[in-house]
């Protein structure tokens, strides 16, 4: 299986685990930056050089064999499950895609059809019942979760702790693993440790957010969109990213998380 979504630079400085939708544009910037002392000019996902990614055949070896022996600080970064899966629904289902198309060709004319759901247009300005059309999202992302039905789950609206289980099950260890609600305090901590050949000023990097403006903008407060049976859903699908990076599930309104990540917990629960 190897080590699926996993980026390094290419002075080993760090290997970082993506996890979609938790600052992974900004984090792989800093990655490239803190090598070559310049931003990658265009969307990082895009980069084929500068950065080793699992993707990219000829960075598998050297993932691989730095894994293994645990060489490198190696980390990843998380979001509230309830904010995230907010966040894919806009960008994804509701949003343009860089190529100017909708994401995944059928995927939304399909949601549409068979789930009800209302995603708007540029053409109208984006207007529809978000409140309504995410709620019938969710039982869409359930249905692929649970059932692998009508699809395979989305790796934007997958469990963090299955993108984050994978490296643990083949051999690697975190050394750290922090919230994107406190991302400046968590990734400095990751820059504190590595020994980057470009220094970084985190108070100075831009985020790049390549999501934003493609789409609607989300009309109402997060807790707006959870209702009693969605929260439900939620914690059917997120149950294990609420225990291990300890979100508060009771509180839709409430992003920031309640507990410390115990290391040794994630590996102990992820690894088997």
């Amino acid at each position: 299986m190897g080590f699926p979504g996993t980026w390094m630079t290419e002075s080993e400085s760090m290997v970082y685990r993506v996890v979609p939708k938790c600052a992974c544009s900004t984090i792989g910037q800093i990655m490239f930056y803190s090598d070559h002392g310049r931003f990658f000019d265009g969307d990082i996902h895009d980069s084929t050089a500068g950065l080793h990614k699992w993707a990219q055949a000829a960075s598998q070896a050297p993932i691989e064999a730095n894994v293994r022996a645990h060489r490198s600080f190696t980390f990843t970064c998380v979001r509230n499950p309830y904010t995230r899966i907010l966040s894919s629904f806009f960008d994804k289902i509701c949003g343009i895609q860089r190529n100017g198309k909708r994401y995944r060709g059928k995927l939304v004319p399909m949601l549409v059809q068979k789930y009800g759901i209302e995603v708007g247009s540029p053409d109208n300005g984006f207007e529809f019942d978000q409140i309504r059309s995410f709620r019938r999202f969710l039982l869409f992302a359930r249905d692929t979760i649970r059932w692998n039905r009508p699809m395979d789950p989305d790796i934007h609206w997958s469990s963090m702790s299955g993108h984050i289980a994978t490296m643990i099950a083949n051999g690697g260890r975190y050394d750290h693993i922090f919230w994107t609600e406190k991302f400046d305090d968590g990734m400095q901590a990751v820059l504190d440790r590595a020994p980057t050949p470009h220094t970084v000023d985190l108070a100075n990097i831009p985020r790049f957010n390549e999501s934003e403006g493609h789409g609607p903008k989300r009309a109402h407060p997060v807790a707006d969109y959870f209702d009693d049976l969605s929260m439900h859903l939620v914690y059917e699908i997120y149950k294990r990213d609420f225990v291990l990076f300890k979100y508060d599930f009771e509180n839709p309104a409430n992003k920031m998380p309640v507990g410390g990540i115990d290391l040794d917990e994630v590996h102990a629960k992820l690894g088997g």
